[in-house]
């Protein structure tokens, strides 16, 4: 288990941010709708298109209601039935029972119908950009380690690929984000690159083991888990690849803290030999570590 960390990440363990945004307007996702449904979680979405679309209903019920007993062999005032009737109408399922009576029934039915068209439009469009957005499939090592390798203190973290696809021209992009004060004393998240001793796959289909060699030129030389940890510093990983079955570009990202980097540890080898001789890859020691 990680210990907890002495200060609030600002980075996630998946790198996204976190850090509370203030001051922004409110209710501003309703002006950014499209891209608050298509980056929810699945049940959040779900849970969206089915509240609207009750709602929808519900108020068309109403309308119907407004209007009268405008809805052929239903119970006069009943909103459950107004409420199926308007549900057989939106999704143009006409069951034949009840049937809109008279102008004003007719032109809500009109405008029901528009709206049903266009809502299932929409929903469809939003499940199609979900189910279409291509993801890396890269698994991340829950944690780093910094350990001499060839004689000299070295950064390690591992990947592997989830999938059976190959994603060919991978490159790998590290990041020391931390915390320093300027001449004047004014405190500024500073970037620097790391550089890995390999930056680039042609195919990665495996696993990858990322290195940075810590010398003189290095911005972890020198550094320590306190001082990491002082400097509320923190390691960013950005993968960029393309994927052989998508035909497209991804991209994955990983964050490590300075309690996720266990220093003189090494990583247990994921390659095995299976009893008939063949060679395994074991994902499910890709967060092994064997501490110092």
């Amino acid at each position: 288990m990680t210990a907890p960390s002495p200060h609030p990440r600002i980075l996630n363990a998946d790198g996204s941010s976190n850090v509370v945004r203030l001051g922004l307007p409110r209710r501003s996702w309703l002006n950014d709708h499209y891209h608050v449904l298509l980056t929810a979680s699945w049940p959040a979405f779900f849970a969206a298109i089915t509240a609207l679309y009750m709602v929808s209903n519900a108020l068309f019920a109403v309308a119907y209601l407004a209007c009268g007993d405008v809805i052929e062999n239903a119970r006069p005032g009943s909103f459950v039935d107004a409420f199926f009737f308007s549900i057989q109408t939106m999704a143009t399922i006409g069951y034949g029972k009840l049937i809109p009576i008279g102008p004003a029934a007719n032109l809500l039915v009109a405008v029901e119908a528009l709206v049903g068209m266009l809502g299932l439009a929409l929903a469809a469009g939003l499940m199609y950009a979900r189910f279409t957005r291509p993801t890396a499939g890269v698994l991340f090592s829950s944690r780093a380690v910094i350990t001499p390798f060839d004689g000299k203190p070295t950064l390690m973290l591992r990947m592997a690929n989830q999938r059976t696809d190959q994603i060919v021209e991978a490159s790998i992009h590290l990041v020391l984000v931390r915390s320093e004060a300027s001449d004047e004393g004014q405190i500024y998240r500073r970037f620097y690159d790391i550089p890995p001793t390999r930056e680039r796959s042609p195919v990665f289909s495996l696993s990858w083991t990322v290195m940075h060699v810590i010398d003189h030129h290095s911005p972890l030389y020198g550094e320590s888990s306190r001082s990491l940890q002082d400097s509320h510093a923190e390691l960013l990983v950005l993968f960029t690849g393309h994927h052989e079955a998508f035909a497209q570009t991804v991209h994955a990202r990983h964050a490590y803290s300075p309690e996720e980097l266990v220093w003189g540890g090494r990583f247990v080898d994921m390659f095995i030999t299976q009893s008939n001789g063949s060679r395994a890859l074991d994902l499910r020691l890709i967060h092994e570590i064997i501490p110092p």
